[in-house]
């Protein structure tokens, strides 16, 4: 369809498609005014609260429908408004929407994802005593995570950030009686304000040098001048990347994300398909124009010259793809598992990024978040099921007990493994092995296969171990269905797990960040062997290896034979390669140390001798002038004369 007939089609669309970033007002609101209002007194009422969360957010993916469809006539021309907010000196902020593909892309996962976890989470929390709070608080997560998607600023993006890390404490924590939970939160908490702090840095040091926050002005500044943030471009980028390792757990502050497996598994669902997870990896996609800028290094970091900031990220996310996947291989908590698996695909997703596909990552993003949605929903089903049993090694046989479940799970296993052609993990995956093999990176095009494998290993090891075999425990064999509210999202989301793969959706990417993208030749379902056939062989040659690897080892067992066979390096995956107790004997008594400091130096030096000094100096030359003031004429005058004396002994030498 040509220019012009993409105009005439949009003019005959309804009067809102004419003015988009009213009608993603909307979407952002929506939530907001469900959350404020089950905060203000609905949450006393279970059907009010879950009617009107529900409502809301359901709401907001139809209009995230009616946003999106007009991109496939050429898109939107018209130019969003924005309201006045900051105007402090050389500071001008401004809020703002920012509606383009990869926005109203993200606003059909966050708003889909959501209300299927939220129609899922009537059943599973029914009879909690925190029911309306519960769906306060994922309509103000909900809100918060499409601030960070719309908003067309790095301030305003901070902003929801930081209020994406409150609504996750709130959900993390939700079970807050539970010393674990709570513990959780608060590792969560802290261990993103760590990211979040160089992610500020990163922020006052962009605006420094280009004079503006808006994600377009610095586009624009940085092609006026490619130059200037000078000898600062790497470093302006890392600390960017900072608060992407935060929120999408990335090594070295990984560690948060498993243990956030003791809020709800609903809201796990949540947390690594479309919200918290994924906002990291959308911000370095927003923000991509940033780390394009060719590598610079002050002076005493010289001798990094050759190496770029998405050099950087790409092999930090690559590490973390190998080192979530081992550690997943040998958990026994089915939530764990996916927790691992969620950090794993995180680091493919950064990788790509860093490898300069930032197409490709938001393309498994997209497929990840239907088919990990998925898979953590089963994962809750199954807990259910088994009377809130997750240790894998005691389920068993379940195949026949959950048959919708089963079926339904087996789909995301193999969208998250990468069966070829049938399923839409294979499309994104194949996309970012190829970036890693386009952008000059062989050696994380292998580790990005060797991933590949490990994938299908851990992931098969559990549904043949949780579904397969004899019932290992009472609860697996009286375990049945879950009810009609928990299965009908399990099937909603088996959909997009394979149908998603045959919607083009990597092109349409592509076109947002290159404008002269054109297609393929040859693509189809049978894409990635015409056009990258090396990468598509050997992901689907590590599928293969991987599964073939778990039925060899797993089918047909009692117990996990890799510990006895592993020795040290199977105790060490199962306790994550002491990650927290090297942070607890390092970090914790080196924060301890640097507090106790700071307190030293706030009693000795700024109380003591800096205002009890200058107060005890004050007091002192105080006294010392009362004893002068007698009030004795006598003394007055002899004092006075003393003086004269004195000043013409002075004159007179």
């Amino acid at each position: 369809m040509d220019a012009h007939a993409a105009q005439h089609a949009l003019a005959a669309t309804p009067a809102f498609s004419s003015r988009p970033e009213d009608l993603a007002w909307f979407i952002l609101l929506l939530p907001l005014i469900a959350s404020a209002s089950i905060a203000a007194g609905v949450r006393r009422s279970t059907f009010l609260s879950a009617t009107l969360s529900i409502g809301a957010v359901v709401a907001a993916f139809v209009l995230s429908i009616a946003l999106f469809l007009p991109f496939g006539l050429g898109g939107y021309v018209a130019v969003p408004s924005t309201f006045s907010w900051i105007h402090a000196g050389d500071l001008n902020v401004d809020l703002g929407v920012a509606v383009d593909r990869l926005s109203v892309l993200m606003l059909l996962i966050v708003t889909g994802v959501s209300s299927l976890v939220q129609i899922y989470s009537t059943a599973y929390l029914k009879g909690d005593s925190g029911y309306g709070r519960y769906f306060g608080s994922i309509s103000l997560f909900t809100f918060a995570m499409l601030g960070i998607v719309l908003a067309d600023n790095l301030v305003m993006m901070f902003v929801f950030w930081e209020l994406v890390g409150v609504s996750s404490y709130l959900l993390i924590g939700f079970w807050f009686e539970k010393p674990s939970a709570a513990d959780a939160a608060k590792k969560a908490f802290l261990t993103n304000r760590l990211g979040d702090f160089g992610f500020l840095l990163g922020i006052l040091m962009v605006w420094s040098a280009t004079g503006s926050v808006q994600f377009a002005g610095i586009a624009n500044a940085l092609a006026l001048h490619p130059a200037a943030l000078g000898s600062l471009a790497s470093i302006a980028g890392l600390l960017i990347f900072c608060g992407a390792m935060g929120k999408s757990a990335q090594f070295p502050l990984h560690v948060w994300l498993p243990d956030a497996m003791e809020g709800p598994t609903p809201v796990s669902a949540l947390i690594h398909a479309a919200t918290m997870v994924a906002a990291g990896v959308y911000m370095l996609c927003r923000a991509y124009v940033i780390f394009q800028i060719p590598g610079a290094w002050p002076a005493p970091l010289g001798f990094l010259s050759g190496i770029s900031a998405l050099d950087i990220i790409a092999a930090i996310g690559g590490f973390t793809a190998l080192l979530a996947a081992l550690m997943a291989v040998q958990q026994d908590d089915i939530k764990r598992i996916l927790a691992y698996s969620t950090l794993s695909q995180l680091g493919y997703m950064v990788m790509a990024v860093g490898c300069g596909g930032p197409a490709a990552a938001m393309y498994h993003l997209t497929t990840h978040a239907g088919f990990k949605a998925l898979l953590f929903l089963g994962a809750g089903a199954v807990i259910h099921a088994c009377h809130h049993e997750q240790n894998i090694w005691r389920m068993g046989g379940l195949w026949r007990r959950l048959p919708v479940t089963f079926r339904t799970f087996a789909i995301g296993t193999a969208a998250l493994a990468g069966l070829p052609i049938l399923t839409s993990g294979f499309y994104s995956k194949d996309a970012i092995l190829v970036s890693a093999l386009d952008g000059g990176h062989p050696v994380l095009f292998g580790l990005g296969v060797l991933v590949a494998a490990f994938t299908p290993f851990y992931m098969l090891r559990l549904v043949i171990v949780a579904f397969f075999g004899p019932a290992r425990s009472d609860a697996a064999s009286h375990a049945h269905e879950a009810p009609a509210a928990m299965t009908w999202p399990l099937i909603a989301l088996a959909v997009p797990s394979v149908a998603v793969a045959w919607l083009g959706l990597g092109d349409f990417l592509s076109a947002h960040f290159d404008p002269h993208f054109h297609a393929h030749e040859g693509g189809g379902i049978f894409g990635p062997f015409n056009h990258a056939p090396l990468a598509a062989m050997f992901g689907t040659g590590a599928l293969l290896f991987g599964a073939t690897a778990a039925f060899g080892v797993y089918w047909g067992v009692a117990k996990d034979p890799l510990p006895a066979q592993l020795g040290c390096l199977s105790r060490a995956m199962r306790d994550r390669f002491y990650f927290d107790e090297l942070y607890e004997a390092v970090f914790v008594p080196l924060h301890d140390m640097i507090g106790r400091l700071c307190g030293a130096i706030d009693r000795w030096v700024f109380s003591g001798l800096i205002i009890r000094g200058v107060h005890g100096s004050v007091e002192l030359f105080g006294r010392g002038l009362r004893l002068v003031q007698t009030g004795n004429l006598q003394t007055y005058t002899f004092l006075f004369a003393a003086g004269v004396a004195v000043v013409v002994l002075l004159a007179t030498i």
